[in-house]
């Protein structure tokens, strides 16, 4: 079977069953592991589908989704992250916060702090600030992004470069112990990347629903993340994967 044909086949055993293992494809079609996950990458890509640890779910869990979906997805345990990356902010931090709903609830977290320097390119969490005028906050331009309140591009990413914080706070749309923080675009993964090179230390905000998941652009390798704040819904053994690279997790209580 050739490359097109196997990978069609992919695509229909994940839109019929919703998800799929690699050892099942690797059965199903007879062919090695190192190649099945060959196939899923350049799906991926493709944005045929999401990757996850072991796997891949079908393409509707891999769409950017829209900001008011974002929202409404695991509200509690996004605003008890928030709230635990809040105590990790000293008055006087030069701290950057990339695009999101838990960045935007961290920010009305710290909306009532003093002496803080808050580096952004999120219309969101600009705005949580603007009745903080104790809060110096330096917002980047450049090309709008509606679905998640921000601006990317190659402008964002030229001032992004040239500030330094103490402490990057990025979400994303999943992380996966085996690949890292990831989006389905590349114009978000650009900028938080550029965010995330700025900073002394990285920490991700990431809910049980993103985790173990693996979209299908890389934001910051899992070896570059410090810090990750999430639920205790999340996936143990995923966590303990994480572990096992070196970032310090931290389980909170929604």
């Amino acid at each position: 079977m050739i490359a097109a044909q196997r990978r069609n086949v992919i695509v229909e055993t994940i839109e019929r069953d919703g998800a799929v293992s690699i050892s099942a494809l690797s059965e199903l079609l007879d062919t090695s592991a190192v190649t099945i996950r060959r196939d899923l990458d350049q799906l991926a890509d493709e944005g045929r589908l999401t990757r996850t640890h072991g796997g891949a779910v079908a393409y509707s869990s891999a769409r950017e989704s829209s900001y008011a979906e974002k929202l409404e997805q695991a509200l509690p345990e996004k605003s008890a992250i928030a709230r635990a990356a809040a105590k990790h902010v000293r008055n006087g931090d030069v701290v950057a916060l990339g695009p999101g709903t838990t960045t935007e609830l961290l920010a009305k977290e710290l909306a009532g702090r003093s002496g803080l320097r808050v580096v952004t390119n999120s219309l969101l969490v600009a705005e949580a600030m603007v009745s903080s005028p104790d809060i110096e906050v330096i917002v980047v331009g450049g090309i709008l992004r509606h679905s998640i309140r921000a601006f990317v591009g190659g402008s964002t990413v030229s001032q992004l470069l040239g500030l330094r914080a103490d402490t990057v706070f990025l979400s994303g749309n999943g992380l996966a112990a085996d690949f890292g923080l990831s989006t389905p675009a590349f114009p978000v993964a650009d900028t938080d990347r550029a965010m995330a090179a700025g900073a002394e230390r990285v920490m991700a905000l990431v809910d049980h629903t993103k985790v173990g998941l693996r979209s299908s652009v890389l934001t910051v390798p899992t070896d570059e993340i410090h810090h990750l704040i999430t639920d205790s819904a999340s996936d143990e053994s995923e966590l303990t994967a994480l572990r096992t690279a070196g970032v310090d997790v931290e389980v909170i209580s929604a």
